[in-house]
């Protein structure tokens, strides 16, 4: 028989012991390897959406709350600007680059957002079939959005009132879809895309509308198939601005000037989301401490289920001894049954943070259209996986150097008495 087998053999002599020692590992690399996966997931979410975007410009109200409506959309907005407002920015020498928004509606739980072809250009979206939108009432589908919602060119859907899909149907007016976006790994995926004409317009015709009030419906329609503002929109409301700034000196004076000069707020994104992660750092430091704490207790436990399985096997490694196996083997032995509890509990636990990583996908996407990807393999995983295999050595090394100092005749003789 060789070695290895035998030791895995030893291993599982004593199968309560074992578990234990095994569940311990188990948890406390599952736990480290679900926050890598998390801290390396959320942190590349929130890069990814707010790549190039300085400030978020909306209606007065929290922060925080506007700048997760606008970019992450996981929120509901602080409310509505207005337009003529809104457009005094987009003339400021100290704005580089000004994407409107509108929403206020959805379809199955998928946001419609109103804006233009600059917001899709904004995180590299490309067409993966049909055309852009040209006309009122045509969307542009995400790639998940389009996914989830099984639609396809041509198809036509009814948007409901809000962000979620309980809300109020608009029957008057079908949405059109003309084409559906490549995957980008941004909220653009998860988003239906139309003009801003679109939302306006749907919402005017919540009103009761007269023959007169038809008519300029249909001439403003009609006026606006490229969805471009024109001066005649200046009374619209819009819901965000997003904005990147031309340098530095915009920090320092863009910001004041919109909070204390105009009805409008301004939220920088740096400072907003430092302020996020500090609090999602308190809690992530803190399961990681505890999961560190499991990984040491872990490691006292595989030192006593070897040192008092050994213990109980000194006859038979006295015997072994005599039988020719030298201290070297019986020490590599036990350093073996202390790498295959290292072994199965870091593949256990990796296997485990993936069954936790698919469930909150899963729940990130029924809450706020997010996923998550479960299946990769980060290098810092590979170290943890490396750690665990040392931690089970280390645990294994007292109780195999006791067994390479065995004393053979003391011990036959205690056995035979």
């Amino acid at each position: 028989m060789s070695l290895a087998r035998l030791s895995w053999k030893n291993l599982w002599a004593r199968p309560w012991a074992t578990m234990i020692s095994l569940l311990l590992l188990l948890l406390g690399v599952s736990i480290i390897s679900l926050l890598l996966q998390l801290n390396e997931q959320l942190d590349d979410q929130f890069k990814k959406n707010i790549r190039g975007i300085d400030l978020v410009v909306g209606a007065k109200g929290s922060p925080l709350q506007l700048i997760l409506s606008a970019v992450y959309h996981i929120d509901n907005p602080t409310g509505n600007i207005p337009l003529k407002e809104a457009r005094i920015l987009q003339k400021n020498p100290l704005v580089e680059s000004w994407i409107p928004m509108a929403y206020g509606d959805n379809y199955k739980g998928y946001r419609i957002l109103g804006t233009d072809w600059s917001y899709v250009e904004h995180y590299e979206g490309m067409l993966r079939e049909g055309a852009a939108w040209e006309e009122p009432f045509e969307t542009v589908l995400g790639a998940t959005a389009a996914e989830r919602l099984g639609l396809g060119v041509g198809d036509e859907f009814f948007g409901a009132h809000g962000n979620v899909a309980e809300g109020e149907v608009h029957e008057e007016h079908p949405y059109l879809v003309t084409g559906i976006l490549s995957k980008t790994e941004t909220a653009l995926d998860q988003l239906i895309l139309t003009s801003l004409n679109s939302v306006w317009d749907i919402h005017d015709h919540e009103e009761p509308a007269t023959a007169d009030s038809a008519h300029d419906d249909h001439e403003h329609d009609h006026e606006h198939e490229e969805g471009d503002i024109h001066d005649d929109d200046e009374d619209r409301d819009i819901t965000a601005v997003l904005i990147k700034w031309r340098n530095p000196m915009a920090m320092m004076t863009l910001p004041r000037f919109i909070n204390q000069e105009t009805s409008m707020q301004a939220a920088v994104t740096a400072i907003e989301i430092n302020r996020l992660f500090d609090l999602f750092a308190v809690g992530i430091t803190t399961l990681r401490g505890i999961a560190m704490a499991i990984v040491f207790i872990s490691a006292i436990s595989v030192f006593f289920s070897l040192y008092n399985s050994l213990r109980g096997r000194a006859y038979e490694l006295a015997l072994m001894r005599t039988m020719g196996a030298g201290g070297n083997t019986l020490l590599l032995m036990v350093l073996l049954e202390g790498f295959w509890l290292a072994l199965l509990g870091a593949l256990a636990g990796l296997v485990l943070s993936r069954v936790g990583m698919a469930i909150l996908s899963s729940l990130a996407e029924d809450a706020y259209r997010y996923e998550f990807v479960w299946w990769n393999l980060l290098p810092e995983e590979g170290i943890l996986f490396i750690g665990t295999l040392v931690v089970g050595l280390i645990a294994a090394a007292i109780p195999a150097w006791s067994a390479y100092r065995t004393d053979i005749s003391e011990t036959l003789r205690g056995g035979a008495s």
